[in-house]
């Protein structure tokens, strides 16, 4: 084995690893999980499943990757795992793989900071540059688009969709879609605004700040039907499109409906 893998740690001989991988004291890597570049395992992690773990992602001790689904429909199927590179999983994070049922795999893209004690269920797709603070849960089949973040202790009920830039606060429970740059808290989770200063962070300018504030009040204050508020906020966008992500959120078919 190599130097850079402890003596303790259990790798299946079919793993794939690339040459610089470290594998800290205890580990456990399954036969079909094929870890590329640049990862590092810290102490207990175990990573199993039919998983695919992209480069410079870190595991911290505990984190349990790639098991089976928790879905009493599940037989064994060869479902997958997808995590994309620069990853953070913190303590006792899991991350399960998908089901035939759905897509087949759960996904997570790039970038996403991980803190302890989340769970994502199967068929969860995450996007870029999400942050999920500590005991976050995502129920099965959930979709998080990117820099959304989620507070310490937010539920999230199965199918639900989380928008790109939305934020939820400490212990949310949501129920329902949560629309790109709300803001939502409580339970159940309610609207309170929009995120205004994760996008200036994001380099939104004040204009298009404004404007969202204008597509917020057509979808929360004016009392509009879902459909007529989508005509209300595509007659108010810009040249620039940054009405364009909202648009096309709220055109979707939801599940359980969105937060209003």
């Amino acid at each position: 084995m190599s130097g850079l893998i402890h003596s303790t740690a259990v790798i299946h001989p079919q793993a794939e690893l690339a040459d610089d991988v470290r594998v800290g004291p205890f580990c456990v890597v399954g036969a079909n999980v094929k870890i590329e570049q640049g990862c590092q395992l810290d102490a207990h992690v175990v990573i199993e499943g039919h998983s695919h773990i992209g480069p410079n992602n870190r595991f911290f001790p505990f984190s349990c990757i790639g098991a089976e689904p928790q879905d009493k429909k599940y037989r064994n199927e060869p479902t997958e795992l997808r995590i994309g590179t620069d990853n953070t999983f913190r303590e006792n994070v899991t991350v399960n793989t998908g089901t035939v049922q759905d897509l087949g795999y759960t996904a997570i893209g790039d970038h996403n900071w991980i803190m302890a004690g989340v769970h994502i269920a199967h068929d969860c797709i995450v996007g870029n540059n999400t942050i999920f603070a500590n005991a976050v849960a995502l129920a099965g089949h959930v979709k998080v688009d990117d820099w959304a973040i989620l507070g310490g202790y937010t539920l999230v009920h199965q199918f639900c969709h989380i928008g790109a830039h939305a934020f939820c606060g400490m212990g949310s429970v949501i129920n329902q879609d949560v629309p790109n740059y709300v803001v939502v808290s409580g339970n159940i989770a309610k609207p309170h605004g929009i995120n205004s200063e994760g996008l200036k962070r994001r380099d939104f300018d004040e204009a298009q700040i404004s404007l969202i504030k204008k597509a917020y009040r057509i979808l929360y204050r004016k009392e509009f039907k879902l459909n007529d508020a989508i005509i209300e906020i595509q007659a108010l966008n810009d040249h620039r499109g940054t009405l364009d992500s909202l648009v096309a959120f709220l055109s979707q078919d939801h599940h359980s409906g969105i937060i209003r």
